[in-house]
């Protein structure tokens, strides 16, 4: 079964610019979620020592690495993106393997790697401070961004290669250094990350330490980075339960912390709204990536008056999913990404088999072919009420509850009834409806008839509330320059004498 797929990968860690074992050489297996006698790839089980080495590397290179133009910095940067582009197939493929996402998505997830690699090799001449007007007579005020220094990026399974070059990128081109612990269930993608970026540095002689690549389990690896007094900041994306411990041990060390964590979207469906479409939104934002995505939609909230054929419409299409291994070109629908995540998913559907009626769904997936894997059938339940347990938590499955709605005001007022913020969307017609609601929605990103999944990568990305901590992800004002980097404001004074703001 192993050969049919591909050949065990052999993974080492990556410190001051050297491919290593950990220390205690212990390893653990990284295998398909489709066919769980598929190992992957064998992983460094590394411990506080292989931190603290790659630790000490990263701070020992910022020093170096700070003071390179950073136009120059983004000519390297953009020559990586340029090698993730010419590997995309064969990294979406590993995406397929170990992840589990169907191939086109697979491919997509690499596409956005790419693209932010393109966009933020760019900020090498665009990131920009201010000029400002003094109060006083020859004087000039300005700002500049400065690297932090150290930082330690933790990323989740669910994108392997985008959500590591969401912080890899900018974290490098904004002149700081990187300890990169990846998850220990997509190891894989993120050293064959690691090996692009190794290719070009070696090429231009970049300083070693620069980047570091640190595998092993959270409890133990990332524990250890994220404690580490010689880390400057911490970009997470991940659960909410673990973002607010990250929180805690960051906080009163008054250290960068940048959390990205859950979410319970939500799509509001009004009465006048284009159904076909509307339907086409809720498949791909509940059941995309087997709705394991942050901003995936497990909530449609759907005006009484269409609630009926919307439900029928968006039934008849799940049912017509296809469940199948990634790279199969008729798959629609992968596996979950293990087996925690498939016994979670079960025990949520057993709980709307008492909370809504189930209309879809609901079964462990066990027909030859899919029998070594986690499979679980699209699921859909109905009448489900808005205070519900699958209508508040988040699932992180292909589970969705449909909650019917009397007006824009109801659809709001429920929408906004969770502890949540990441991602909405409506589909109407009405200029009104639109503007009302993201105006009054209380999440980070608000889509206006089309899904709660498509963000740009030229866009901030992130939530509220509980699914984030006020840093943003990726490209535009206020993305994430401001967590990678630090402001410094210069006052020059060319009077020749003292002068007193507010006072002269």
């Amino acid at each position: 079964m192993a050969k049919k797929y591909g050949t065990t990968l052999i993974l080492k860690n990556y410190i001051d610019g050297k491919w290593v074992f950990s220390e205690n050489k212990k390893t653990f297996n990284s295998i398909n979620p489709a066919y769980t006698d598929d190992i992957v790839a064998k992983v460094p089980e590394s411990n506080k020592n292989d931190i603290d080495k790659a630790v000490k590397s990263a701070k020992e290179a910022f020093q170096e690495w700070r003071l390179v133009p950073a136009p120059k910095r983004g000519e390297i940067l953009f020559e990586v993106a340029n090698l993730l582009k010419l590997n995309k197939n064969k990294l979406g493929d590993l995406v397929a393997r170990e992840m589990g996402k169907q191939k086109k998505e697979a491919y997509g997830d690499v596409q956005e790697a790419i693209d932010m690699g393109f966009y933020m090799a760019g900020e090498g001449r665009r990131a920009s401070g201010e000029v400002l007007e003094s109060e006083l007579k020859n004087k000039s005020i300005k700002t500049i961004r400065q690297p932090v220094g150290v930082f330690g990026l933790i990323t989740p399974w669910n994108f392997p290669t985008a959500i590591p070059c969401w912080k890899i990128f900018p974290a490098l081109i904004y002149g700081n250094t990187v300890v990169f612990k990846p998850s220990q269930y997509t190891s894989a993608c993120a050293q064959k990350i690691v090996e692009i970026f190794d290719e070009v540095f070696e090429k231009h002689n970049v300083t070693k330490g620069v980047l570091n690549l640190v595998h092993g389990k959270g409890s133990e690896a990332g524990n250890a980075l994220i404690n580490h007094k010689d880390i400057d900041g911490i970009s997470f994306t991940g659960s909410t339960s673990v973002g607010k411990k990250i929180a805690e041990i960051l906080g009163p060390k008054f250290k960068k912390c940048s959390l990205e964590m859950g979410g319970k979207n939500v799509i509001i469906v009004m009465d006048d709204a284009d159904l076909d479409l509307s339907v086409e939104g809720a498949l791909w934002a509940g059941f995309g990536t087997t709705g394991q995505r942050c901003t995936a939609a497990s909530r449609i909230l759907i005006h009484e008056s269409v609630y009926d054929k919307f439900t029928k419409m968006f039934v008849d299409s799940a049912r017509k999913l296809k469940l199948g291994y990634s790279l199969d070109k008729d798959t629609d629908v992968g596996p979950l990404i293990n087996e925690d995540a498939y016994n979670k998913v079960k025990k949520y559907i057993a709980t709307g088999r008492m909370e809504g009626k189930l209309l879809c769904g609901g079964k462990s997936v066990s027909t030859k072919g899919l029998d070594k894997g986690y499979f679980i059938e699209p699921t859909i339940f109905g009448d489900v009420k808005a205070t519900a347990v699958i209508a508040q938590e988040e699932i992180f499955g292909p589970v969705v509850a449909l909650i019917k709605i009397k007006s824009l005001k109801h659809a709001i007022d429920v929408a906004n009834n969770v502890e949540y913020g990441l991602s909405s969307s409506i589909f109407t017609s009405s200029i009104h409806n639109a503007e009302i609601a993201s105006r009054e929605l209380q999440t980070g990103l608000v889509y206006i008839n089309t899904s709660t999944i498509g963000a740009e990568i030229q866009t901030p990305f992130g939530g509220l509330k509980n699914s984030g901590n006020g840093h943003r992800e990726a490209g535009g004002r206020g993305g994430a320059i401001d967590t990678y980097t630090n402001i410094k404001v210069i006052s020059s004074d060319f009077s020749g004498k003292l002068q007193k703001a507010q006072i002269d």
